[in-house]
């Protein structure tokens, strides 16, 4: 049996467009919004089942990935955040890199030699990576409202993959991977999927109007802390209203902090544009924090550690600045 396990966002969906573009096959797909990245744990396999893994941590799943190789499966897995021990075995291949101007769609699109680079250059886009985005794009002979459309694209995929749950979402992950697969070519699937395209368009500028709204927890010359009202659009909105603020204030560390049940938050960081480190960092000297340099996150901050979250984030990025 073959498994395709992604995160739900743009560049997990964007990596797996493109593989399978490039490699067409039935497989069991394994996914989840922004958050669920131990996707491995819901995986059963079996001998000699081949396991692809996109665009979620290694080592956040390293003690899933040992069971599935102990129980004979062969796991090919592309990533670009923290990575921890990588173990050597023989039915598993890797393609690991966490550099800060890298993601997984990019890193697909090495392993494919550009077979289906306009889907990376979507990937990266919802990534927020622009720079690497508009690099890649160069020999696609794009116009200048194509490579527009691109980059709404990913921001609009990217979107979408944010929630506490599937409900909090406009379109699950699977069904919207299984509708933009079917197209070699993002400009094609604009052109025929206007209907869906302006779907989330609408839904995207809505959320964000509400979000621009928001007064800021902090803000210093080196952070900027904003706390959402527990509401389905404000986590809908939370990792692309970081971005917005992070290209607005390059010079800033970002977080966006958004209840949760449990009396804690979800937490997205976002580092300094103009110094892409860190985040990661910062976010694993909380329990349930990781992620890579340039974004990371805390899947649930106690509120009670709140203030000791502010300190850290101020204290290491005034370092770092």
């Amino acid at each position: 049996m073959n498994f395709d396990v992604f995160n739900g966002d743009a560049d997990g969906i964007c990596s797996l467009i493109q593989l399978r573009l490039a490699e067409p096959r039935q497989t069991e797909l394994v996914t989840g919004v922004k958050r669920d990245i131990e996707l491995l744990q819901r995986v059963n396999a079996h001998t000699d089942d081949l396991i692809t893994v996109l665009d979620i941590s290694f080592a956040k799943n390293v003690a899933a990935v040992n069971t599935l190789l102990d129980a004979g499966a062969h796991i090919f897995y592309i990533d670009h955040h923290q990575t921890g021990a990588v173990p050597e075995h023989p039915h598993l291949t890797t393609f690991l890199d966490t550099s800060a101007d890298v993601c997984s769609s990019l890193l697909v699109d090495r392993y494919l030699q550009g077979q289906f680079r306009a889907w990376a250059v979507v990937g990266a886009f919802g990534d927020n990576l622009l720079t690497s985005a508009k690099t890649l794009a160069k020999n696609l002979q794009l116009t200048t409202e194509q490579l527009q459309r691109f980059e709404e694209l990913g921001t609009y995929i990217n979107y979408n993959a944010y929630g506490s749950n599937i409900s909090d979402l406009h379109i699950a992950p699977d069904q919207l991977f299984r509708q933009l697969v079917q197209y070699p070519s993002p400009v094609q699937f604009i052109e025929d999927c206007r209907a869906l395209f302006e779907q989330l368009q609408t839904a995207y500028h809505a959320d964000l109007a509400q979000a621009c709204r928001i007064q800021p927890e902090f803000v210093s010359d080196n952070v900027h802390i904003t706390r959402l009202p527990d509401q389905p659009w404000a986590r809908r909105v939370c990792g692309v209203y970081s971005n917005q603020l992070a290209n607005q204030n390059p010079q800033r560390a970002h977080a966006m902090l958004t209840p949760i049940a449990g009396d804690a938050y979800l937490v997205n960081v976002r580092a300094a544009l103009t110094n892409k480190r860190g985040a990661d960092v910062v976010c694993s000297k909380f329990a349930t924090g990781g992620g890579r340099a340039a974004a990371a996150g805390i899947n649930r901050l106690p509120k009670e550690q709140l203030a000791d979250f502010i300190v850290t984030l101020e204290n290491f990025f005034g370092d770092v600045n």
